[in-house]
């Protein structure tokens, strides 16, 4: 990397920390912080949701299967747009039906407080480890990239994270979210065709690709493997606490159903962009082992992309990255605040539980800082960690699900059918291979999908067959159809009109601005010089056509 590389990086990361902390005053109390006030359009959640769901898996770990296997890595995130389109059909609506500020407030009136705490003490636990996991692959891309020490970027990625989410809220987090997603998409639209320039065109990629290379499976990942990867997508999408308040935090059922479906539509067409570069650098060097080809990806900007222009796609990769952690501090905190904090102190004003999220939010990004710098010294942790994580979405996340649909199932059904899971995945997952038995990654991912199901499908029968409905579902319904009632006479407040056109302007301007950088790269651009202006003045279009869209409101 150049000078003018990490220009265009301090640039954009000080484009993103203003437009974090232009969002300060929009925090007036709980609702906004955690689901900016009910008002979010559903394309801006929509699009969300989707850079939160991002993980340095995208670029390293399926940017290596692309390499190594090619099309499968395609099929592998065409379940995630598969899961997109059925959580917008069913779940997402479901959720939004409930009226709950988060998914831990849901379970308290549904399934009962020991529940709710059960289940919040699970979900802290996790997002700590997890968050600290996503922190350490983002900083070591950096420190790959620039060439700092891998501590120092986990301490100003950490940091920077924390500032904004902390200063602005789900407001900050969705903004930047869209900010990111428009720069990471121009940055992808020119590496793929200077790529591809590279290799002399897509039939020669076509003709001169390995064998098997456009295959949708292969020994590694079966049919078996991709059918209940897209089964685990769907729940953890569907049920992840984080990803709960983008169904949440907009107008009206219908909106939060188009919030999964343009989710699904965009991972259609992002699937394939996405994994073409490391694709393509196979052809250009094929002689990358497992931990070469994890890399593959960055190689392959590398190879094509003009001085600053690499600056911006490293900045794109690393801060979307940073988008799930983003979510997951905001969330982690509203559960703090609202969940465990509100409870204690339930006669609180908004003044102070504003307070107490903006302090949670920097506690829990600080132990997720530890977490992270504790990885290299614990040796083989992240592995571990994501293998955690894995087996823990659909255990954690489908009891409550399926508590969403049906009347019968109650506490002690969903936490048996959690833990126990949970049991049965550590089991095979750390003990069982020392006595021999070791279930690879498809049967690994078959078993942690349907143990859980099994288990709430047998308590489904067994209160069927007794005729029973779990106890406190009456009064269940009545918080929740007082919820709807509310919702549903309920118009946009001025606050959240003056809001929703704050956030159109400050992402315009953003987008704009964006496009002026790419466009004065691209004027000093040794190659592809049109293509890269071109995409600059796309995006100073764009951006100046959503500054001055006039504020509408729709239900």
């Amino acid at each position: 990397m150049q000078l003018l590389d990490f220009i265009t990086i301090a640039v954009f990361a000080a484009g993103v920390v203003i437009m974090g902390l232009s969002f300060s005053g929009k925090s007036r109390n709980m609702k906004s912080f955690f689901a900016a006030g009910g008002a979010v359009p559903w394309p801006m959640s929509g699009l969300s949701l989707f850079m939160g769901f991002f993980s340095a898996g995208t670029f390293v770990v399926w940017g290596s299967i692309a390499y190594t296997s090619g099309w499968v890595s395609v099929a592998i995130q065409w379940t995630m747009a598969l899961a997109g389109f059925a959580v917008g059909l069913f779940i997402a609506p479901r959720w939004h039906k409930t009226g709950a500020l988060t998914a831990a407030e849901y379970i308290t009136h549904r399934l009962g407080t020991r529940t709710q705490k059960i289940y919040t003490y699970l979900f802290l636990f996790v997002s700590l480890f997890t968050t600290g996991a996503f922190l350490y692959p983002v900083a070591k891309i950096v420190e790959v990239s620039t060439g700092l020490p891998l501590n120092a970027c986990i301490l100003l990625l950490g940091c920077f994270c924390i500032l904004y989410v902390t200063v602005g809220g789900l407001w900050a987090v969705m903004s930047t979210d869209v900010l990111q997603f428009v720069i990471l998409t121009a940055a992808v639209l020119i590496v793929v065709p200077m790529s591809f320039a590279r290799i002399e065109g897509v039939t020669e990629f076509i003709r001169s690709a390995p064998d098997g290379f456009f295959q949708l499976t292969n020994e590694d990942y079966t049919l078996g493997f991709i059918i209940a990867f897209g089964i685990y997508n769907a729940i953890f999408l569907g049920g992840n606490w984080a990803y709960v308040q983008r169904y949440t935090s907009v107008a009206s059922r219908s909106s939060s159903r188009n919030v999964g479906l343009l989710f699904g539509g965009l991972y259609v067409v992002s699937a394939v962009l996405w994994m073409l570069p490391p694709m393509i650098y196979r052809l250009i060097d094929p002689s990358l082992d497992s931990i070469g080809a994890e890399g593959a990806y960055l190689l392959m900007c590398r190879e094509v992309l003009p001085v600053g222009l690499l600056g911006l796609m490293l900045g794109g990769m690393v801060f979307a990255t940073a988008s799930s952690l983003n979510a997951t501090l905001n969330i982690s905190s509203g559960v703090v605040t609202n969940d465990i904090f509100r409870r204690l102190r339930p006669t609180s004003s908004d003044k102070l539980l504003i307070r107490v999220a903006r302090i949670s939010t920097v506690l829990f990004g600080l132990m997720a800082i530890g977490v992270a710098l504790l990885i290299p010294k614990m040796g083989g942790i992240v592995n571990v960690v994501i293998s955690v994580a894995a087996l823990t979405g659909v255990p954690l996340y489908l009891p409550i699900i399926w508590s969403l649909f049906s009347r019968r199932q109650t506490g002690t059904s969903v936490i048996t059918a959690t833990l126990s899971s949970l049991g049965v995945n550590a089991l095979f997952k750390f003990v069982m291979p020392s006595a021999g038995l070791t279930l690879n990654r498809a049967e690994e991912m078959i078993l942690g999908v349907t143990f859980p199901a099994v288990i709430l499908l047998s308590f489904e029968c067994y209160y069927r067959l007794r005729k029973a409905e779990a106890a406190g579902y009456g009064e269940y319904e009545v918080w929740e159809r007082k919820n709807e009632t509310e919702r549903q006479n309920e118009t946009l407040t001025r606050s959240s009109d003056e809001d929703n056109a704050f956030s159109r302007k400050v992402i315009g301007i953003g987008i704009a601005s964006t496009g002026a950088l790419i466009t004065l790269l691209g004027l000093i651009a040794p190659t592809g010089r049109l293509l890269v202006i071109g995409i600059g003045l796309l995006l100073i279009l764009f951006g100046l056509k959503i500054r001055r869209h006039k504020a509408v409101n729709k239900k």
